[in-house]
């Protein structure tokens, strides 16, 4: 075990992604208690350009945590999701959850209500994303006519997602899946969306896995989700299409990250350099900001 990967009493460690550490129930107590769960436990990690970065962010991981609960309350009417239980082991406190194993579907399903990132990049190519036609005169931070579902492939650890046309889900999963998925994902972004901007916050685009529940056969809402590492959040009141905006994600870590400051070239195979102390603490208070922003709550970390 490493400092990201405690040794938990009762679980045995199995995975570690960019982010999140996930363990299996060690002996018979717990799986017959739980049923047959994972427990996922999102560590103070952070991830740019493709690379775990140090030093991490501290509180990160509760954030994350806690920020996924109270939206998987708000669209429990939407979709069922695959928490079990938030009784976890002292040591990571406020930063688990007890899960269903899900059959997952190998898809990123992303829904897109304004135009930027790579949704912008393949718009300026093709007037399009993933083969959704979308109107002349768009710029970055455009609201869309309506919001699109662009789905990606699942990538390996350390590559890029692959933004693919609906066609593709279908030849994956099969029509009725692909369908259902869809209408799941545009369906909790709009009330996702519609939530935010009553607290003064835009949703631009967001990205939500689904899987399978094996008992109930239930589409399931699975992972992490809302929060910003997995979607973009903008402050509404300083939204101005046409050029970059605000966010309460990792902008700090990216902004120098590619700025002269780091020295460090993004094109290369060489491992950025450790964040300044100032980019950690700005980055810490933007990902506090935005719990506190969308639930009306202050988190205590």
């Amino acid at each position: 075990m490493t400092a990201t990967t405690p040794d938990l009493p009762g679980w045995t460690h199995t995975y570690s992604g960019k982010v999140r550490d996930l363990y299996v129930p060690d002996g018979s107590a717990l799986t017959a208690t739980l049923g047959n769960v994972v427990l996922v436990v999102a560590s103070d990690r952070v991830s740019a350009y493709d690379h775990v970065l140090s030093p991490g962010i501290p509180g990160k991981g509760i954030v994350l945590t806690q920020l996924s609960l109270w939206w998987f309350e708000q669209l429990a009417d939407l979709v069922p999701n695959h928490v079990v239980s938030t009784d976890v082991p002292d040591a990571v406190a406020g930063r688990a959850m007890v899960c269903r194993r899900l059959e997952m579907f190998p898809v990123e399903c992303v829904a897109r209500g304004y135009l930027t990132g790579s949704g912008l990049a393949e718009y300026r190519v093709s007037r399009s994303v993933t083969g959704i036609a979308l109107p002349e005169g768009l710029v970055d931070g455009s609201r869309l006519p309506q919001p699109i579902f662009t789905p990606a492939t699942k990538a390996e650890l350390g590559e890029h997602d692959e933004n693919v046309p609906f066609e593709a889900v279908v030849e994956q999963v099969g029509a009725e899946a692909a369908e259902a998925l869809r209408s799941l994902t545009l369906a909790v972004y709009g009330r996702a969306e519609a939530i935010a901007r009553e607290h003064g916050v835009i949703l631009a685009d967001t990205k939500l896995e689904f899987g399978t529940d094996p008992t109930t056969g239930a589409i399931t809402l699975g992972d992490e989700v809302l929060t910003p590492d997995s979607s973009r959040f903008w402050p509404a009141d300083l939204w101005h299409p046409g050029r970059a905006q605000a966010s309460f994600d990792k902008q700090f870590v990216r902004d120098w990250l590619t700025s002269a400051a780091s020295g460090w070239d993004r094109d290369s195979d060489a491992a950025p350099p450790a964040l300044p102390a100032d980019v950690v603490e700005r980055t810490r208070d933007r990902y506090l900001e935005a719990y506190e922003r969308l639930t009306g709550t202050a988190l205590a970390v």
